[in-house]
């Protein structure tokens, strides 16, 4: 295996740390433009099989490498989700609603008219979706039919332990940052409604950021509810997700959310929307997942089902041992093999078209 590095500034690197800010684009694209040039001298010397657009997984800048001919082409996984769920903007500032109505408008128009994502996608022999949102998308507006494979993979635990759901208190766990799309004021509106006895674990964020938490919380009587415990180390994540009975993830809008796939890693059922990444990665054998609605009926759907489990703690402990399974299927290794058989399909197909 060999590298071939083409690194960037300091200051685009920093600069790009900074999830949304719109210039990433612009040194993507030019980045891209050198890969290509890299790729190109390459070619020259070394037979190439197959060649893989792997990129971070947006759909917006694809890459240049459908430029190349001869050769077998692969994109993906790519993300091209076709909109933030609007219903879920209740709560978000004026400033965050502007953001999501221009990126919703966006994507749609880059989906229909983006020249490099339409030639990236006429060249490619395989595209390979991040989720089945994006599936559907890709067909919508590409007008080909992916495969689904999830960009992030799971760990593989050897004789890993079910966890043994106590009967006292029922504690559920809520990682992620302090955003909007990250829905941590439903999870708590939804801990309002819930009559079972449960403690909420929330980790991802500052003090300060706590702050407007905390009063909704307090408004709302479930602060002796709520253990707080800020932005804790990756372990003490992990520490967690082995103490607690039930990963409650409130996400609306993400690729596939490596936190979902740590949380069945460490045995720990999931609750979560049906929809993104994660809604491809929990099904019955290791989690509950509800339908993407309004605010006010998630609430309701995911209060009745913590309800429901606080009673039935059968259901937690055959949820747990069911991850074990889950993560061989969603292993890196299992993604890896997937991904050797569309090499082979991709240059079956381009050896047939060519003959």
């Amino acid at each position: 295996m060999h590298f071939y590095f083409l690194p960037v500034s300091d200051k685009i690197r920093n600069m790009c740390w900074n999830q949304g800010d719109w210039r990433f684009y612009y040194y993507y694209s030019k980045w891209q433009k050198r890969a290509l040039k890299q790729a190109q001298e390459i070619i020259k010397t070394t037979h190439i099989d197959v060649i893989h657009q792997l990129n971070m997984i947006g759909f917006r800048e694809p890459g240049r490498l459908w430029k190349i001919d001869g050769i077998p082409l692969v994109w993906g996984p790519t993300n091209a989700k076709e909109a933030f769920p609007m219903a879920y903007l209740k709560g978000a500032s004026t400033k965050s609603k502007i953001f999501i109505y221009t990126k919703n408008a966006l994507t749609r128009f880059q989906l229909i008219c983006s020249p490099n994502v339409h030639k990236m996608a006429k060249r490619a022999q395989t595209i390979v979706a991040a989720s089945s949102d994006s599936a559907a998308s890709i067909c919508k507006f590409l007008h080909r039919n992916p495969v689904v494979i999830n960009e992030s993979g799971c760990e593989f635990v050897e004789n890993s332990v079910a966890i043994q759901p106590n009967n006292g208190t029922l504690q559920l766990l809520w990682v992620g940052r302090y955003i909007f799309t990250k829905q941590l004021t439903l999870a708590l509106e939804s801990l309002a409604k819930i009559t079972a006895d449960v403690r909420l674990h929330i980790v991802g964020g500052l003090i300060e950021e706590e702050k407007p938490f905390k009063v909704l919380a307090h408004q709302l009587g479930i602060e002796d509810l709520c253990i707080w415990h800020e932005r804790i180390s990756h372990s003490e994540v992990q520490t967690l997700m082995r103490q607690c009975d039930l990963f409650f993830f409130t996400s609306v809008a993400e690729g596939t959310p490596h936190v979902v796939l740590e949380s069945i890693a460490n045995n720990l059922p999931v609750l979560c929307f049906d929809t993104c990444g994660h809604g491809d990665c929990v099904d019955d054998t290791v989690g509950i997942k509800i339908p993407l609605t309004n605010p006010q009926q998630s609430i309701k759907d995911f209060a009745e089902k913590i309800d429901y489990l606080y009673y039935h703690r059968e259901e937690l402990q055959r949820m747990s041992e069911g991850c074990a399974v889950k993560q061989k299927a969603l292993s890196w290794e299992s993604k890896a093999l997937q991904m050797l058989d569309i090499y082979q399909k991709a240059i079956s197909s381009y050896n047939n078209e060519k003959n």
